[in-house]
C-alpha cells in the first residue's frame, strides 16, 4: 500500500499571512490544465541564504520534493546532491515569487516545467532507494534517476541526481545556457522587482556569500536613485 504523504511540515514551517506561497487547498492553473494521465515536475531556482534549485515530481497527491546546491546537470557524468525536503503541495508546481520574511526568504524563479513517467513502481524505487524516471520538460528531457546515499539531511535522506546516457544528454550547462524562468520569462530582478518587499529595504535575507553579494547587487538596481545634486560652487577667477 502506498504511503499516504502529508503537508503537515510543509505548513507548519510557514506563516501564510506573510509568504505568498500556496498552502495547499487550491489547483494551480498550469497543474489543472494538464491531462489527467500526466503526472507534473517542475524545478525551481531559489535565491535563499544560497542559490539552489528544488526539484520536485508529482507523487500521491502531492510534490516530491529535493533541494540540489548545483543544480540539475545533462552530463551523465556530473553526480549531483539533492537533499530531500518536506513534500509540497501540487499547487507549488506554478509559484513564482517573493519570499519576504521567514523559512525560504528570498526569489523564486519557475526555471523549469513540464511532465514526468516513472517506468515502475514509484512507491518501491523510494522504499529502495532508486529510481529511474523520464522527464518532458522544456529544458530537462530523456532518462534520469535518483540515488539514496546512507546519509542524512537533518532527518531527511541524500539523495544523487543523475542524467542518463541518451539523446537529450551532453556536456551544454544548461543552467547557464538557460537561465531565465519559462513561466515569465524573467530573470531574479525580474522577478523580484514585481514584488519588492519593504522590509528588504532595511534586512534583505541574505547578507554573506553568493546569495549575498547577488541581492545586494539586485537591490542596489531597484532602489530609485537619489536625484544628484546640483554644484552651486561658483569660480571667482576671471
Amino acid at each position: 500500500m502506498a504511503k499516504k504523504r502529508s503537508l503537515k511540515e510543509y505548513r507548519a514551517k510557514r506563516d501564510f499571512t506573510v509568504s505568498p506561497e500556496p498552502s495547499g487547498t487550491a489547483r494551480a492553473a498550469h497543474v489543472s490544465k494538464r491531462p489527467a494521465s500526466k503526472l507534473i515536475f517542475c524545478v525551481q531556482k531559489h535565491l535563499a541564504s544560497h542559490l539552489h534549485y528544488d526539484f520536485r515530481l508529482e507523487h500521491n497527491g502531492v510534490m516530491l520534493s529535493w533541494a540540489v546546491p548545483k543544480g540539475p546537470s545533462l552530463n551523465p557524468a556530473d553526480k549531483r546532491l539533492a537533499m530531500q525536503v518536506e513534500d509540497h503541495p501540487r499547487d507549488y508546481a506554478d509559484f513564482e515569487g517573493v519570499i519576504p520574511s521567514g523559512y525560504g526568504a528570498g526569489v523564486v524563479m519557475l526555471w523549469d516545467y513540464g511532465t514526468w513517467e516513472p517506468p515502475g513502481d514509484i512507491n518501491e524505487g523510494l522504499e529502495k532507494g532508486h529510481f529511474k524516471f523520464t522527464l518532458n520538460g522544456t529544458k530537462l528531457k530523456g532518462s534520469w534517476a535518483f540515488a539514496r546515499l546512507g546519509r542524512t539531511f537533518g532527518s531527511k535522506p541524500q539523495w544523487l541526481l543523475i542524467k542518463h546516457k541518451d539523446e537529450w544528454a551532453g556536456t551544454l550547462d544548461i543552467l547557464t545556457f538557460a537561465p531565465l524562468s519559462v513561466k515569465s520569462g524573467q530573470d531574479f530582478k525580474g522577478i523580484l522587482a514585481k514584488g519588492y518587499p519593504e522590509e528588504w529595504k532595511v534586512a534583505p535575507p541574505a547578507k554573506g556569500g553568493e546569495a549575498g553579494k547577488m541581492y545586494a547587487t539586485l537591490l542596489a538596481k531597484l532602489r530609485p536613485k537619489k536625484p544628484a545634486k546640483k554644484n552651486l560652487w561658483v569660480s571667482n577667477k576671471a
